[in-house]
This record gives structure tokens, sequence and C-alpha cells, in this order.
């Protein structure tokens, strides 16, 4: 009879934590169905109560080749949720795993720049149109990275006005600026000693594709602009991934070019540790305070 008991509380825990999942997100979209784009890319909302809020898109890490969806992605966009502000994953484009083990992009095009860029333009887009059905104010959109998922956000904020969608058929209607944008320990620099060169080969594809004018073209430090979104940038000295000093020449850059931004830097905490505690120190993960205190004071 007591086992019996048991498993009934059991299976009504489950059960009852299963709804608390599924009611967290709203079903993926692919957000190139019905347009001249054959990939299949998702974006998943987690959607905060109410209406009028703060909404972010968030890009996890992964060096351009995969995606840390749960640690970067899903994690993330629960404590964002949680905090009163909608989130919606953005599962990109990459290079993938067979493009990391073998060179086969050297004769088949693979994913590649500007891949990446089409995703995240394309999600602001849909996202800013449908403000209304998500309960989100279309005048606080931001974008939130982490490592390469940092650089595409802040190519975000950088190239809101390069046309890469018009190669899909889509034109939008909406401004494709983010209102707010938060590159964190992000890879910046593709020329620089700094450089993370798995991230810089994900994302240009093989042999000539990764061109002196590329690398170039895409080395953020080189490209900031006054008017570039508001930005929270975050890294730590020791993180053994992506060097520090990708950080400090883009804060550097939007030091010299007067963009509104906040720089913080932690002596300790690693890399690839999202918005979980248990995978960086006590030290770093005081960021997500910082970043909320941040997005209230610019937001007010």
């Amino acid at each position: 009879m007591r086992t019996k008991i048991f498993r009934t509380i059991a299976l009504s825990v489950g059960v009852l934590l299963s709804a608390l999942y599924s009611s967290a997100h709203s079903a993926p979209l692919n957000i190139w169905e019905g347009t001249g784009c054959k990939a299949k890319v998702t974006l998943t909302p987690y959607l905060a109560e109410g209406s009028g809020n703060t909404a972010v898109i968030v890009c996890p890490g992964g060096s351009y080749f995969w995606l840390d969806k749960k640690t970067e992605g899903d994690d993330v966009a629960q404590w964002l949720q949680s905090e009163g502000i909608s989130a919606f994953v953005l599962e990109y484009r990459v290079g993938g795993i067979p493009g990391f083990i073998t060179h086969y992009r050297l004769v088949a095009r693979g994913n590649r720049y500007p891949d990446m860029l089409q995703d995240v333009q394309r999600s602001i887009q849909l996202v800013r149109e449908n403000a209304d059905a998500y309960g989100i104010d279309p005048t606080r959109l931001g974008v939130m990275g982490f490592s390469a998922g940092g650089h595409l956000t802040a190519m975000s904020g950088i190239f809101f006005d390069t046309d890469v969608l018009s190669a899909t058929g889509v034109h939008p209607q909406v401004s494709l600026r983010p209102d707010f944008i938060a590159p964190i320990y992000p890879v910046v620099s593709l020329v620089d000693r700094c450089t993370h060169k798995r991230s810089r080969r994900g994302l240009l594809g093989e042999g000539p594709s990764i061109s002196a004018a590329m690398k170039d073209s895409l080395s953020l430090e080189r490209h900031v602009r006054r008017d570039m979104p508001p930005t929270f940038l975050m890294n730590c000295v020791d993180d053994p991934i992506v060097k520090y000093r990708n950080s400090e020449l883009l804060d550097s850059a939007m030091t010299a070019q007067g963009v509104e931004h906040r720089y913080v830097q932690y002596r300790t905490g690693g890399h690839g540790f999202g918005a979980t505690p248990e995978k960086t120190t006590a030290e770093a993960i005081a960021w997500k305070n910082d970043f909320l205190n941040w997005l209230k004071e610019i937001l007010k």
C-alpha cells in the first residue's frame, strides 16, 4: 500500500514538473518557413507574464561549429524569464561537427557567413513584427550572446543596416537595429593575436574564404560605430578559451567612438558558464545582477 502511494506521489510530481517545463516555453518556430531560404533555423520563445515586456534574443556559443543549447541557451532564457524578461533562444546556423572534423567546406559551401547574420536579423524582424502577440515592447528588444554567439550579438549591433536578407527574398518593414546588446565573453577580433581561430574558421569556412579582406571585415573592433546600440560587455581575465584581450579591444573601440556601454571584467570565472553559478566563480556570476541593473538604467 505504502509503495503504491509513493508511486502515485512520484507520478504526480513528474506530471507537475513536466507541465511546468512545457509551460516555460512556447513551441519553437522555423524562422525561414515560407521564405526563399530553405534552412531550418529555430527560435524558441520563453515568454514572461504580462505585456509590454522587455525581450532578448539569446545566441548560444560554440565556436560557430556547434551550439551550447542548454547552458548558454535554455538556461539563460529561463533566468531572463524569471526576471520578467521574455527570451527567444536562436539556434542559428553553424559549421557543424562534420565541418569541424573535416574540411569538406573546401568543396561544398556548408554553413558560413553571412548565414548567421541572416538568422539573427530575421529573428529581430519576426519578434518585432509579432510584438503584440508575444506581449513585448518592440522598442525594448535586445540581443545577448556568449562566446561566438557574443560575436554574432555584436554583429547584430554593428551591421544592422547591412542588407543580408534580400538574398532570401525577405524585405523587412521594421528596424533591424537592436535596442541594446550584451556580448558575454565574446569572440571579437579575427586579425589580432588574441583571435579565437576555431571560431574564425567556423564563421568563414575553409581555405581561400578565410581571406585577409574577410577577416578584416568581421573583426568587430575595426567596425564599431557611434550609432550602435547601448552595449553591456563582460569577460574574465582567466578565460582559457577566448582571450580576454578580445573584450578589451571592443571596449577601447566603443570608448573611442563614444558608444554608450558598460564593460565589466572579472579576474576569475573562466568561460562557457552562461547564467549557471555552479559553472563559474561567485565573482563572475555577479554579471547577472550587473546586467539587470544596467538594463534598468538604460531603459528608464
